[in-house]
């Protein structure tokens, strides 16, 4: 299970170059809504691209596939996976058999989800964010979910201690309101977001943005529906050989902003953990 079939967005967005105008206006329309665009109808499709139904053939054979329908069989193929829960997952993962300790197949799929995370991320794109959690002006809020809240936690404790107005907000979306209130163009809002996404997170995403926030999101290789309203997205791939998703790609990606935002603002950031290292000292927290 280790050789993963390739995710159509990926095709696309590796092809981006090599497309025709209208070709890539219909990869707009893909992405947009993706996968539910690509399962209807071709002319539907080309319809809502303002493409010919020949332009819809014509990419879906230079993506890779004999046709449309075969582009079609992968795309359900990827909504199934997004929604497979966990019995399923590892069934799926010991279908084929299961070679060599748990150890060893484990470390291989988390190896591969390094890989195909860094073949992916954008290092223009990494920076713009690391700027903009860095940034003095600007208040950051990070939230995750039910299985992503341990990634936003990790996130905050650090930023926290790197630079002020950092909150993590509450696991009870009761009261994300109170959090809403406080959010405006100054404000950059990360969430954590994988598979069997979170609709709350969503809303979240949605009235943030609408406020003026920017939002930074973390997501799987499939993509949160939080994409379309995200101003910032992280693909990072989540499968592994168990009945839950791996989010270690996800933590390359955290602990190197981490690292990043620190340089940046070494100065204070220097500062605020000497004094933490006092507090820590004068409360005898941790052995000298």
């Amino acid at each position: 299970m280790s050789d993963r079939p390739e995710i159509v967005k990926d095709r696309i967005h590796a092809l981006r170059s090599d497309l025709t105008a209208s070709e890539r206006q219909l990869a707009a329309v893909l992405l947009k809504d993706y996968p539910v665009a690509g399962l209807q109808s071709v002319t539907r499709l080309a319809a809502a691209a303002g493409v010919s139904t020949p332009t819809v053939i014509r990419m879906a054979r230079k993506l890779g596939f004999e046709g449309y329908p075969d582009l079609q069989n992968a795309l359900r193929e990827e909504a199934a996976a997004q929604i497979r829960a966990p019995i399923a997952r590892r069934e799926a993962w010991t279908a084929g058999g299961e070679d060599g300790h748990v150890l060893h197949r484990f470390a291989a799929a988390v190896t591969a989800n390094l890989r195909m995370t860094l073949d992916r991320v954008d290092p223009e794109e990494f920076d713009r964010v690391a700027r903009l959690l860095a940034d003095p002006a600007r208040k950051v809020h990070i939230a995750g979910g039910r299985i992503t809240r341990s990634n936003a936690d990790y996130l905050f404790n650090h930023l926290q201690i790197i630079r002020s107005d950092v909150t993590l907000l509450s696991q009870s979306p009761n009261v994300w309101p109170q959090y809403l209130l406080d959010m405006g163009p100054e404000t950059v809002l990360v969430l954590f977001d994988i598979r069997r996404y979170e609709a709350e997170l969503l809303r979240l995403a949605e009235l943030a943005r609408e406020r003026g926030a920017v939002v930074v999101l973390f997501t799987d290789q499939w993509g949160s529906p939080i994409t379309a309203v995200a101003g910032h997205v992280f693909n990072a791939p989540v499968e592994a050989p168990s009945s839950w998703d791996s989010t270690v790609a996800i933590m390359l990606l955290v602990e190197a902003l981490i690292a990043e935002v620190q340089a940046a603002r070494w100065d204070t950031a220097r500062d605020r953990i000497e004094a933490l290292e006092r507090m820590f000292s004068a409360t005898k927290l941790f052995r000298s």
